[in-house]
């Protein structure tokens, strides 16, 4: 009885000082004992890392760089409010809050590292945009989870909220003036606080990044601090410069052109540094093209690269086209996959190009070219074409149209996220049938395969129980796969019509590397008229699969994309560019280059589908940092368009067979 009492008074003569510091104390027991239950759920891929106690004594820095930030607020209210009771209630109820947030945040953490391999970040607060669709995924998905969460975030911000009021009634009442002199002791060790360093420059994200291997990195961190940092770098148009490195401006250009494959004389214009000519094999007259963007269908679903055997009809079609055994993706998202495949731009530190205010308008994207050469263009989607602000870009950067939800009449099934993907096709084919003779371009984009994986009744012969499974899901947009061509190959445009059908990222991005290389393998096959059938078995990008459609189509063009035509650079070692979170990987063969904020660049080799620490590669290394700064630079100063209608040299070759 003695020592609780001693306890009490000395809690009570604290006054300011014991609440503040009790509620610092609780914050990081809260974090820590989360930090421990993710270390212990993923421990099997955490074998590996050397200095796995780094995690905790990492993960209590940044804990306390989260939890200074959080009581800023607070502290500033409980030690300058005049009043005692407006005083109490407000920072009682700014603790609940804030209790809540942090509860919440590592709960739902499980989950999101389940799906995406990260803790949650800019992903996390982009769907919430998106409050229904997310919401009635939640409930068909995670029904228990989401109960649990609720109710036990509920209690614990009450509970909080009481706590932090008898705490504060049981308190020292300080003086006004004596709060207010002890305040600025206060506001100097939050700052110190949150800047965790002496240094010039504060702690941040690579302050944690202390391994190889993705997760023990992830781990060192709060969920609520990687949420905010994605939400802060997501407000701004981040330097890459002041990320990854400098380099002179004509050395990026040089890198970047040479890695292009092309020879000096066909760039076109100095002030468009990319900017260069191509010209297409095919001499008849402009093909059609469509192109078919699968959600979330990594290599491990796909039976020819080795994959589960959910794939019939895309495996039929790596037979008569241009198959890419070794495509890999851009990102993890689909409008990294979108901005790969429509405009062929790599990703930035910033968000995707679908997204930035400079790039809402004429900006390069494959439906600007083609529209300029007298094409229909329109992008068709089953869900809601403001998801990712796709309706504003395309309809801003020559696409005619965007064909939604909206204007499907009354679809017969319908999703989450939209419309079945059978529907989807449907739809294009009605659309394709409409322009007659005039030339088309669509670009298309699947929804089916995606949680909580909806799809009609009686399509497919299941795969597995229950019904609603990502492979199950797989089936299904495969078998609308096969039902577009099946109408494809009864319709008049067939024969004039160049078909891409490819991934826009894998299911599930993880792993224990920086990058994890493996799941950004995606399929992709060329079909149609003078496409050769073959394997391509050289590494590819996204980003080579624009100008290696546009040397299919029969049109000449002007354009400044920096991916290669595949067909006619066959003796080139394969490139691949791949962004996972803040991490970029630079590929050429089997040589990977990494580059972290803050961080030296690193050289791996990728051999049995991990990445082996090898010397550093200088020269992929500075191709690699060299892309990062292009396209830094490309966005921010315009330089990733097309050149004025006077200004330019595209023309449609139409000549006789």
């Amino acid at each position: 009885m003695i020592e609780k009492n001693t306890i009490q008074n000395i809690c009570q003569r604290s006054g300011p000082v014991g609440v503040l510091l009790g509620a610092f104390l609780l914050a990081l027991l809260w974090l820590s004992l989360a930090r421990v239950a993710l270390v212990a759920m993923h421990w099997d891929r955490l074998t590996e890392v050397a200095d796995v106690w780094k995690i905790f004594v990492i993960g209590i820095r940044m804990d306390t760089i989260m939890v200074c930030q959080l009581l800023v607020i607070p502290t500033a209210l409980y030690l300058l409010l005049p009043g005692k009771v407006i005083r109490q209630h407000s920072v009682a109820l700014l603790f609940a809050v804030f209790a809540a947030l942090l509860i919440h945040m590592e709960l739902s953490t499980p989950n999101f590292i389940g799906e995406y391999d990260n803790r949650p970040d800019r992903i996390y607060y982009e769907y919430l945009r998106y409050p229904r669709e997310v919401f009635t995924t939640l409930i068909k998905t995670y029904p228990v989870q989401l109960l649990f969460v609720t109710g036990v975030v509920g209690t614990a911000g009450y509970g909080v909220w009481r706590l932090a009021h008898r705490q504060m009634q049981r308190a020292a009442q300080w003086s006004w003036p004596k709060r207010a002199l002890v305040f600025p002791l206060f506001a100097v060790l939050m700052l110190m606080g949150v800047r965790s360093t002496f240094g010039h420059r504060p702690a941040n994200l690579s302050t944690a990044a202390f391994s190889n291997n993705h997760l023990a990195n992830e781990l060192a961190v709060s969920s609520t601090y990687t949420l905010f940092s994605a939400i802060y770098m997501s407000q701004q148009e981040v330097s890459a410069a002041e990320m990854y490195g400098q380099m002179g401006w004509d050395e990026v250009q040089m890198r970047v052109r040479r890695s292009m494959q092309q020879q000096p004389g066909n760039f076109t214009d100095a002030s468009l540094p990319t900017l260069h000519d191509q010209s297409s094999a095919i001499t008849n007259k402009p093909h059609n093209l469509v192109v078919l963007v699968l959600e979330s269908l990594g290599a491990d679903f796909v039976g020819s690269l080795g994959g589960l055997p959910l794939t019939p009809n895309l495996d039929k079609l790596a037979a008569e086209g241009l198959w890419f055994t070794e495509l890999y993706a851009t990102g993890t998202r689909t409008v990294r996959g979108l901005e790969a495949i429509a405009t062929g731009f790599p990703p930035t530190a910033a968000p995707s190009v679908l997204k930035l205010p400079a790039s809402q308008h004429n900006f390069y994207t494959l439906g600007q070219l083609l529209k300029g050469q007298g094409y229909a263009t329109e992008f068709i989607y089953g869900g809601v074409g403001n998801f990712d602000n796709m309706r504003r870009f395309f309809l801003e950067n020559g696409f005619d149209r965007v064909i939604e939800q909206k204007d499907f009449a009354a679809p017969a099934y319908l999703g989450t996220w939209g419309v079945s993907d059978e529907e989807l096709v449907s739809k294009a084919h009605e659309t394709f049938l409409a322009h007659g003779d005039q030339p088309f371009f669509a670009l298309m984009l699947s929804t089916s395969n995606h949680v909580p994986f909806e799809f009609p009744e009686g399509r497919i012969e299941l795969h597995e129980q229950p019904a609603a499974t990502r492979n199950n899901a797989v089936k299904y947009t495969d078998y609308a796969i096969g039902k577009l061509f099946e109408l494809a190959r009864s319709s008049p445009y067939w024969e004039n019509t160049i078909f891409l059908v490819v991934a826009d990222h894998d299911a599930r991005v993880f792993g224990s590397d920086l990058v994890p290389v493996e799941h950004f393998h995606i399929p992709g096959v060329i079909v149609g008229p003078g496409v050769p059938h073959k394997d391509y078995t050289q590494v590819a990008s996204q980003l080579d699969l624009g100008p290696t459609l546009l040397g299919l189509l029969g049109v000449d063009t002007t354009h400044p994309m920096i991916g290669r035509d595949l067909l006619t650079t066959t003796d080139a070692p394969g490139r691949a560019i791949m962004q996972f979170g803040d991490a970029n990987g630079y590929r050429v063969g089997n040589s990977v280059a990494i580059h972290l904020p803050h961080l030296p660049a690193q050289t791996f080799l990728y051999r049995d589908k991990r990445l082996t620490p090898v010397e550093h590669d200088v020269e992929l290394e500075r191709d690699g940092l060299a892309h990062l700064l292009w396209a830094d630079r490309s966005y921010r100063e315009l330089l990733y368009r097309l050149p004025s209608a006077r200004e330019s040299k595209s023309t449609v070759r139409v000549t006789s067979p």
